[in-house]
């Protein structure tokens, strides 16, 4: 695979402008490939007497970092596959609570091993890790999955020494981060302007403030999108739980923000939700602050999904995009959420 051939080509298709640090990067993943997927390539970035199974895109928002993993991921033709980190770690969970009466062997072992059975490659895209119980998981999961030879890429807003910073018994992580810097190649893709602010779409679906007008305008185009749809009450069940969506209309979901991130709810009801919906909207979005951080948490999980998931969506806030607080602690982490709202309710989205 000539990943550099494929990428300048497909720049030329898509009429993109080209950039020397994402073309650099491209070269660079290619090693990474050569080295792990054909074994009669002897030179490179990558010594062929060390594996290194891991690959680690760190950038800032807005860089291109999930268009070129997506981009080596489409090209990729061997086993393979995506998906949201909370997607995976409550899949793991879920594995060790239907084998938790199991005597036969180390869980982890048996997860991976039935990773290795289906995949050759698995691929994280803005990967971050908020939540202290799989903290202290993943230095022995990942270091198993590497032990395994299966490969893993990743992109990532923080760089490797900075993943969880600041988070509760970040000693516990310690491991995990040895784990990521011995078996991943980390690679930082540096370009100045956000792509998905510098493409002037015209974020018609995100309306502001919060006032009769843009309560007129989202009435109009929910009633625009719900036409001769059937509303009902929709049932989502997680684990026992019931999730119940009142204004449900064959897969277009109206929400108030407290619905959705006033309560105790995260990554799996997210993730179920947003299977269900092709169209959700979100009214009442505040301005964050030190005082609802633990909503905002739930926000920047939940549009995440959404973006992964790619459910279009319509937003009415309290204010302009550009203008959105955030609380201090999670400041770096909302960047890339408002780089996604962006994107999100902008009119060229689908």
């Amino acid at each position: 695979m000539n990943l550099k051939k494929l990428f300048l080509n497909y720049c030329k298709e898509q009429k993109l402008e080209l950039n020397t640090n994402q073309i650099t990067t491209i070269e660079v993943i290619n090693e990474f490939y050569q080295n792990n997927f054909n074994h009669n390539y002897f030179l490179g970035l990558f010594s062929k007497k060390v594996k290194i199974p891991g690959f680690y895109l760190q950038g800032g928002v807005g860089v291109g970092k999930t268009m070129i993993l997506n981009f080596f991921y489409e090209n990729f033709n061997q086993s393979k596959n995506r998906l949201h980190f909370n997607e995976f770690m409550i899949n793991f969970h879920e594995f060790l609570f239907e084998n938790k009466n199991s005597k036969k062997g180390n869980t982890i072992d048996k997860f991976v091993f039935r990773l290795k059975k289906k995949y050759k490659l698995i691929y994280f895209d803005e990967f971050q890790v908020t939540n202290i119980v799989d903290a202290m998981i993943l230095g022995n999961l990942f270091k198993k999955i590497f032990d395994e030879n299966i490969k893993v890429i990743f992109s990532s807003n923080v760089k490797i020494n900075d993943l969880y910073q600041d988070g509760l018994q970040r000693e516990q992580f310690i491991p995990f981060i040895k784990v990521l810097k011995k078996k991943c190649f980390e690679h930082t893709l540096i370009i100045k302007e956000d792509y998905r602010k510098s493409q002037k779409k015209n974020n018609d679906r995100y309306l502001y403030p919060l006032n009769e007008i843009t309560s007129f305008k989202i009435n109009m185009l929910f009633r625009k999108l719900t036409k001769d749809k059937i509303k009902q009450n929709k049932i989502v069940s997680i684990k026992g739980r019931k999730f119940i969506i009142k204004n449900y209309f064959q897969g277009v979901a109206r929400f108030d923000f407290s619905d959705l991130c006033n309560k105790n709810i995260g990554a799996e009801d997210y993730i179920k939700i947003a299977d269900v919906c092709k169209y959700i909207l979100i009214e009442n979005l505040p301005n964050f602050n030190d005082n609802n951080s633990n909503q905002q948490q739930r926000f920047i999980t939940l549009i995440d999904i959404i973006y992964e998931k790619k459910v279009s969506l319509i937003i009415s806030s309290v204010s302009n995009l550009n203008k959105l607080t955030s609380s201090e602690s999670l400041s770096e982490p909302f960047k890339r959420t408002l780089s996604r709202l962006y994107e999100l309710t902008s009119s060229a989205s689908n």
